[in-house]
């Protein structure tokens, strides 16, 4: 069954969760930002965990199940692939269905390295691909407190959250 396209007076939200290990000998990847750093995340893609989070939100929200879904890991087209790319085209499929990003928020959990002068570029990066200004993209960091695998220095972990508008041109049900 093909859901309806959405008004604009429509909403939907999406919660989207990742999580890599670190390790060395890989480039830190963040939001599509290269961080200076001697470890990075481990993954079939570039293991960029803040797009993965975003992708899975947008994907929750227009009701398209999960980045696994699209992009297995286990199919060798997406070995290093660019998460932003991926994060493109599952944009562009979720305005296909009438929906328009109205904004994003994340939050990026990691011991190290320290993310907060790289938060500002990293939204602005981010509200570029989504086509959105750069006040519509929160870009939070916090820690582990020495807790998990976050806290231990093992890994990264992103939360985001998507809210998502039907389109101006999406006016039939």
């Amino acid at each position: 069954m093909t859901a309806p396209r959405p008004t604009p007076a429509d909403r939907r939200s999406g919660i989207g969760w990742d999580s890599h290990r670190l390790v060395e000998g890989r480039p830190f990847i963040l939001g599509g930002v290269q961080i200076d750093s001697p470890v990075g995340l481990h993954g079939h893609s570039d293991a960029d965990v803040l797009a993965h989070a975003i992708t899975d939100a947008l994907l929750g929200a227009a009701g398209l199940g999960d980045i696994g879904d699209h992009f297995p890991d286990t199919d060798a087209a997406y070995a290093g692939a660019d998460s932003i790319k991926l994060l493109e085209d599952v944009l562009g499929k979720v305005r296909a269905l009438g929906w328009e990003v109205e904004n994003v928020d994340t939050t990026v959990v990691a011991e190290r390295p320290k993310l907060g002068p790289k938060k500002r570029a990293i939204a602005e990066r981010l509200a570029e691909v989504l086509g959105l200004h750069p006040s519509a993209v929160g870009v939070k960091a916090s820690t582990g407190e020495g807790l998990g695998f976050v806290g231990r220095g093992e890994g990264v972990a992103a939360l985001a959250v998507a809210q998502l508008r039907g389109s101006a041109g999406s006016t039939s049900r």
